[in-house]
């Protein structure tokens, strides 16, 4: 019998783990995580024997201590103006309180020299709203993929002799009992007075059934689809130089759909992630100059929200990712230049391209797997952003496609992030409230505190 069970080793569970032992270093807990530990997760990636996504069992890019964020560009966004509804649950200044705290702990643990930027003051700001664009408010702390695995490893370091982990270990059911909680996992299971799961967004599917399972209340969430930008560092360097991450949100003429930039990463590169079994893109960039590119990435996302009588919006986001991967192969990248023309983008046409590709795709078309209005969209957005990056409409600019951010269905929660029964919590991305990894972070050192008075 533990204190505490907590499913997943993502941020949400690290520091539930990690305040917990502060505030009550005699707790029993144990960590339920369905990939490796750190130091075992291997992407067989190569680029020269493994050049493509090999759809492993569990994906080392999105499963392991750390989660999905574990080989991110370790960008911690405080803020309250995106990343998640936290603050409606908690407050806004207690949501801010609680990432400066998780900003704090990352420092100590190795993240200490890392930058920290900020929109305050910038004429950046002006010089987007003159073109119909508003970037939004936030504070960012960058570790780089390099510094933020370092983070990890000393929290795993101090975490492992107080904590049991169970890595590999795929927990198939939560069941209520009469005074807590059981977990089962293959042929045998684990009892615990409380419980707090953190599955992640790649947990989104089994979370829905644990939801189901024991009747609690979920409304349909959004999904973020759209494709991953890759143009030479130097045209957004007078943006990436002064916020390293700049949030811009575009209301197109057409629709009047929202589109925003997500995930930027100067002088990074481009990376394939495997959800599901499903091939998308994403991004990463890291501190260490030698490992830097000549290129910046980023993605254009446009938010699609569903009514009655549809509500499966990842099954959505999935249809069009897995028609990518059936034209080619995985992800697919095609010039700005072919897109607007209305071609297919070639091996000949990429080489020949002045920007040279950081991920190897399958050159191909986007317009044939992406749903006109959203197509329309991106197009529309990157001539809003070639007023205050010229350049960003080049014909050389790469487009990789898809990039899918799939959302768990919301989770009905209190304001303790508690759901209808009593001791089972739910944080983190899986939740469907966070968006970020410094709001699941944020919501597991929440959720800690609530136990640990209770307890």
């Amino acid at each position: 019998m533990y204190d505490v069970l907590i499913v997943g080793a993502g941020p949400g569970g690290i520091f539930t783990a990690y305040e917990l032992l502060e505030k009550k270093p005699e707790l029993r807990i144990a960590i339920f995580e369905m990939g490796n530990e750190l130091k075992k997760r291997r992407c067989p990636i190569d680029g020269e024997k493994i050049k493509s996504c090999i759809h492993c069992k569990n994906c080392s890019i999105m499963s392991g201590f750390g989660g999905a964020g574990a080989f991110s560009d370790g960008k911690y966004n405080i803020t309250n103006d995106f990343g998640g509804t936290l603050y409606e649950y908690i407050g806004k200044k207690s949501a801010l309180e609680l990432m400066e705290y998780v900003d704090k702990i990352n420092l100590a643990y190795g993240g200490e020299g890392t930058k920290l930027y900020s929109t305050a003051g910038s004429n950046l700001k002006t010089s987007c709203m003159q073109n119909g664009l508003h970037l939004l408010d936030a504070s960012v702390r960058h570790l780089g993929t390099d510094i933020n695995y370092i983070v990890l490893e000393h929290l795993y370091d101090h975490l492992k002799e107080k904590v049991d982990f169970h890595f590999n270990c795929f927990i198939e059911k939560v069941e209520k009992l009469e005074d807590g909680y059981r977990v089962f996992a293959e042929d045998t299971h684990y009892d615990g007075k409380e419980c707090v799961i953190s599955a992640g967004r790649s947990g989104s599917k089994w979370m829905e059934q644990v939801c189901h399972d024991l009747k609690i209340h979920t409304n349909s969430n959004r999904v973020d689809i759209g494709v991953r930008v890759e143009l030479p560092a130097g045209i957004f360097a007078h943006l990436t130089d002064e916020l390293y991450e700049s949030k811009i949100v575009y209301r197109t003429s057409k629709y009047e759909d929202l589109v925003r930039t997500f995930c930027m990463n100067p002088k990074g590169e481009v990376v394939n992630e495997n959800t599901n079994g499903i091939v998308t893109v994403n991004g990463h960039s890291y501190e260490d100059p030698a490992k830097q590119t000549n290129n910046t990435n980023f993605a254009l996302l446009v938010a699609k929200h569903f009514s009655e009588p549809f509500k499966d919006s990842n099954g959505y986001g999935e249809s069009i990712a897995r028609l990518s991967n059936m034209l080619g192969g995985g992800v697919i990248v095609q010039r700005f230049g072919d897109l607007i023309r209305g071609r297919r983008s070639t091996p000949e046409r990429i080489a020949e391209s002045f920007t040279v590709p950081t991920l190897n795709a399958a050159a191909g078309d986007l317009s044939l797997v992406l749903p006109k209005r959203i197509l329309d969209g991106i197009i529309e957005m990157i001539y809003a952003l070639d007023k205050i990056a010229p350049g960003t409409a080049s014909d050389d600019t790469l487009l990789y496609g898809v990039e899918v951010k799939f959302y768990n269905m919301e989770v009905e929660l209190d304001e303790n992030l508690m759901t209808c029964h009593e001791g089972l919590y739910i944080i983190g991305d899986g939740s469907g409230i966070t968006h970020s990894l410094s709001h699941a972070s944020a919501s597991g050192v929440y959720v800690a505190r609530q136990i640990a008075e209770k307890l």
